[in-house]
């Protein structure tokens, strides 16, 4: 096991060594979002734990790219509704790393349906993963936070769904995206005295492959947003490493949109 040495910052988030001996721990960061955050977080010098579920081949190879450049990356099978495990992966890479710095809650499903059919597995799933997770992770994180100096970030991936669902079939989903507003703003309280900052990023369309910037319904979103296009996964990772960097330090209990102005 190795341990970094002694935090260190630069005047910008920006700019590559801004999270110099930072860790960091992204839930799903094998693809998508997740991804793109995880390959930020790791080009501004943090190391960075991360799980997947089932994506271990694109895990490895995002993990082995990241050494072959020079950074630290641990990639660890963990389901996010699985509370054991996901504990484990995180106390797991605090003890690879001598800690954890900043959390990113990134994993998250979105499923849809009319209510009068939505059934109560995929409610109870999508509360599990989009919101229990959170906490389980944010728990979990926090213990290994400011040792050795009070330095810590919390950020989870919400929604621009949780202030507006123009269609039918996304309730369930919007619910579970609101309830990281109120969930963000509580843990700023509980944790600012440990100088801990916690923050909600709010994304609209992005282009992954789950919701592709050609896809059936990318019209449809587009025709709502002042921008009118999906965004690229790095534009939320830059976001991401700003809340994540030194800059940041008073920014906390805030969702932050970047939706193109979907929800204007």
């Amino acid at each position: 096991m190795s341990t970094l040495g002694s935090a260190q910052t630069s005047s910008s988030s920006s700019t590559p060594g801004a999270l110099a001996g930072k860790v960091a721990f992204v839930t799903g960061g094998s693809r998508g979002i997740g991804a793109a955050i995880v390959r930020r977080l790791a080009r501004d010098g943090a190391a960075v734990a991360f799980t997947y579920s089932s994506s271990e081949a694109p895990a490895k190879a995002l993990a082995a790219d990241i050494d072959a450049a020079g950074g630290h990356a641990l990639a660890l099978r963990a389901d996010s509704t699985d509370a054991a495990g996901l504990t484990q992966a995180i106390d797991t890479a605090a003890a690879t790393f001598g800690r954890v710095d900043i959390l990113v809650n990134s994993a998250g499903v979105a499923v849809a349906g009319e209510i009068d059919s939505f059934s109560l597995a995929d409610f109870d799933h999508t509360v599990n993963v989009n919101v229990r997770a959170v906490f389980v992770a944010t728990q979990a994180a926090v213990r290994h936070m400011g040792q050795g100096g009070a330095y810590g970030r919390v950020i989870t991936i919400g929604s621009t769904n949780s202030d507006r669902v123009p269609w039918a079939g996304f309730s369930v989903y919007g619910m579970s995206k609101a309830a990281i507003v109120g969930l963000t703003k509580g843990l700023a309280r509980d944790l600012g005295p440990r100088g801990i900052t916690v923050n909600n990023v709010q994304p609209g369309p992005v282009n992954t492959d789950m919701n592709p910037a050609d896809g059936p319904m990318a019209g449809n979103m587009h025709a709502l947003m002042a921008l009118g296009r999906h965004a690229h996964p790095d534009e939320i990772a830059g976001m991401v490493a700003y809340l994540a960097g030194p800059e940041s330090g008073m920014v906390t209990g805030a969702s932050l949109l970047i939706d193109g102005g979907f929800a204007a």
